[in-house]
C-alpha cells in the first residue's frame, strides 16, 4: 500500500487500520496497485482488468516482466511502448520494466497490494502459488485476485498468438494497434477490423 496525499483529500478510510499500522505517518492515504504481467500481448483482458483496478484504487502500477531467460514474442521495449499508449489516457495508472522479484518492486515503490487476473480454476491454483512465494518473500505483499468480465474469459495470449498466426480475426481479442504489431511478428493476415 502507498501512502500518500492525494488532490488534498484523504483517500482511504482510516479506520481500525491506523491502530494496526497499515497507514503510518502521512496525512493523507493512497490505496496503490501493482498489476504485474508478461503482457506479451497486451490483451483486452488485460486491458479490463486495468480498467475497473483503477476505479478501485488511487494508482496502478502496471509493471511488465523482463525475464532473460524467457521467450517473448514481443520485445521488452515494444511491450512497453505498447502499453504506454494503450494506458495514456488513464490519469492513475503508470507503466513500468522491471527484470527482478515482483516483490523488491513493491517495496520500490512502497504497494502492498498485488492485483492478478483469474479466468478459471487452473489460473486460481497457479496464482495461489505464485501468491504464496511473494508473501513468503514479503508478508506485507497481499495479492487480490480478479476474476475476468465473461466476454474475456478464454483469451489466452498463446491462443491469440496462434490465431493471428494462422490468419484468424483476433480483432476482439486484442486492440488494433496489437492486432498489427502481432500480426508483423508472426506473419500472419490476423483480421482487425
Amino acid at each position: 500500500m502507498m501512502l500518500s496525499k492525494r488532490h488534498g483529500r484523504d483517500c482511504a478510510d482510516k479506520g481500525d487500520f491506523v491502530d494496526r499500522g497499515v497507514f503510518s505517518r502521512y496525512n493523507g492515504w493512497m490505496l496503490s496497485a501493482l498489476f504485474p504481467g508478461s503482457f506479451d500481448p497486451p490483451t483486452n483482458g488485460h486491458l479490463n482488468l486495468i480498467q475497473r483496478a483503477s476505479g478501485i484504487y488511487d494508482h496502478i502500477h502496471v509493471v511488465i516482466a523482463v525475464n532473460v531467460t524467457k521467450q517473448y514474442t514481443f520485445t521488452a521495449e515494444e511491450r512497453f511502448k505498447m502499453m504506454s499508449e494503450l494506458l495514456k489516457g488513464y490519469g492513475n495508472v503508470d507503466v513500468h520494466l522491471w527484470d527482478r522479484l515482483i516483490v523488491e518492486f513493491a517495496e520500490k515503490v512502497g504497494a502492498r497490494l498485488m492485483i492478478r487476473g483469474v479466468r478459471a480454476l487452473a489460473d486460481f491454483s497457479y496464482e495461489f502459488e505464485l501468491s504464496m512465494v511473494n508473501r513468503g518473500l514479503n508478508s506485507s505483499i497481499e495479492t487480490i485476485f480478479m476474476p475476468t468480465d465473461p466476454q474475456y474469459f478464454v483469451l489466452r495470449s498463446s491462443q491469440i498468438k496462434e490465431l493471428a498466426r494462422l490468419g484468424g480475426d483476433i480483432s476482439t481479442m486484442v486492440p488494433e494497434i496489437v492486432a498489427v504489431a502481432l500480426r508483423q511478428k508472426v506473419g500472419g493476415q490476423a483480421t482487425v477490423h
